[in-house]
């Protein structure tokens, strides 16, 4: 599977590798170091990979992953929308403090 994918993607100007791991333990390491747009990996079991993308976006909510299942002929990708909110504070002691202990909502207004 490595070496289509490497295939595939060797001749885009766009698209370069900065760096392969041999296995999952090496993963974030690699990640943090090279700060890649994407992230290629093989998807095993589905909802033990789904996790997986889903801590790694959690940690580099800038990536998009690819995850591929050979064995079965398909692939996923996955990618984590940062959804910031506000809504405003009340400038007094009790209103930090209410901030800061309050469970954050669905609701409120995406600022930018």
């Amino acid at each position: 599977m490595r070496e289509l994918v490497l295939a595939t993607i060797a001749d885009q100007p766009d698209i370069d590798v900065v760096g392969e791991v041999g296995n999952a333990s090496e993963l974030t390491a690699a990640i943090e170091e090279s700060q890649p747009d994407a992230l290629i990996l093989e998807l095993g079991e589905f909802e033990k990979g789904r996790a997986q993308c889903g801590f790694l976006l959690g940690r580099y909510p800038h990536m998009r992953i690819l995850a591929l299942a050979p064995e079965e002929n398909r692939g996923t990708i996955y990618w984590a929308i940062v959804d910031v909110r506000m809504k405003p504070l009340e400038s007094s002691e009790s209103g930090i403090l209410s901030a800061l202990r309050e469970r954050p909502s669905l609701v409120g207004t995406l600022h930018s």
